[in-house]
């Protein structure tokens, strides 16, 4: 394939690109050579059904090939040292569990040493430990350093963004930094979500797996146990669900703090067997504000954590048992 004709790549299009390579995420190599190939080879052109029955390692070739050329199209020299390919490929290899095709097209010869100029201290940090591997130090201690979060050691599955947004920031106030011990949060979209990620990770995934489940979720639990490997856990929440476990004092303070310029808030409001989520539904609407997202207000919590004394026992002992 030496006589192909490309585009080069924009230098936003190289990050996004390389961006994608390096996430978290099952299938990566083909779907972005694919679509590189597509979009920037001139001549010869290969249809959408061509370019899934193209052998990974030709695939593999004229993408490398359109992604070096386009870097020294941006002026960087190609080096030959593929160290930081070989770092990749174990990485992916004991994270996931790869075919030979997927193998293949790992093993590639893109030239990561031109792209790491592409990298600064305000990108992704998937990117920002690519440009890590290029040091002699050892990986782990650079994660610990500048909290890259990869090489991940182990995935959070979780029902939403709440716990999403919030377990990191409670569990630094637990002295353990999700970021920097490589621990990988995923928020599924509700509870039968969860159910169905944790089947599809098991499939490909090496690492350990720790599941978080509302109260409620019983039966999604009892779908998982059958499934569940030695190296995973599973956590059912005590009570309600995750917002549940938020101290009142801390509620109370972000409610404060947020409305401050409408009304004070009945300290006893949250007394009730309610769902925390229905009395702030409620809070939200009464005094004219936006609807009641739980994302929006996860963020708010978040700006108003104080100390330890606003993580709640139950989630001290979560964190403890992602931390184990």
């Amino acid at each position: 394939m030496d006589n192909i004709k490309v585009k080069p790549l924009t230098k936003e299009q190289l990050i996004i690109s390389i961006d994608r390579l390096t996430r978290f995420k099952k299938g990566k190599y083909f779907r972005v050579f694919s679509e590189i190939v597509s979009n920037n080879l001139i001549s010869p052109k290969f249809k959408k059904t061509e370019l899934e029955q193209m052998p990974s390692k030709n695939l593999k070739n004229i993408a490398e090939k359109i992604i070096n050329y386009s870097l020294e199209n941006l002026g960087y020299e190609n080096v030959d040292d593929y160290s930081i390919n070989k770092k990749l490929l174990k990485y992916e290899n004991s994270t996931f569990i790869l075919d030979k095709n997927t193998t293949e097209l790992i093993d590639n010869k893109i030239n990561y040493k031109a792209f790491l100029n592409l990298i600064d201290e305000t990108s992704v940090k998937n990117l920002q430990w690519l440009k890590a591997l290029n040091q002699t130090k050892e990986i782990k201690e650079l994660r610990k350093e500048k909290e890259l979060l990869f090489p991940i050691e182990k995935v959070v599955i979780v029902e939403g963004a709440t716990e999403e947004i919030l377990l990191p920031e409670f569990a630094k106030l637990c002295k353990y930094n999700f970021a920097q011990n490589g621990i990988y949060v995923i928020p599924a979209g509700g509870k039968n979500q969860v159910v169905k990620l944790y089947y599809e990770l098991i499939e490909y995934l090496r690492c350990p797996i720790f599941v978080l489940l509302d109260k409620d979720a019983k039966e999604n639990l009892e779908q998982i146990k059958p499934k569940l490997r030695k190296t995973d856990k599973i956590h059912l929440l005590k009570c309600g669900e995750f917002e549940d476990l938020i101290p009142i004092d801390l509620i109370n303070r972000t409610l404060e703090y947020e409305l401050s310029t409408l009304s004070i808030i009945d300290k006893n409001i949250f007394q009730t067997q309610e769902p925390r989520t229905k009395v702030l539904e409620e809070i939200f609407k009464t005094r004219g504000m936006h609807e009641f997202k739980k994302a929006e207000f996860a963020k708010m919590i978040k700006n108003n954590i104080k100390d330890k004394n606003d993580v709640s026992a139950e989630i001290q002992e979560i964190i403890k048992e992602i931390q184990n």
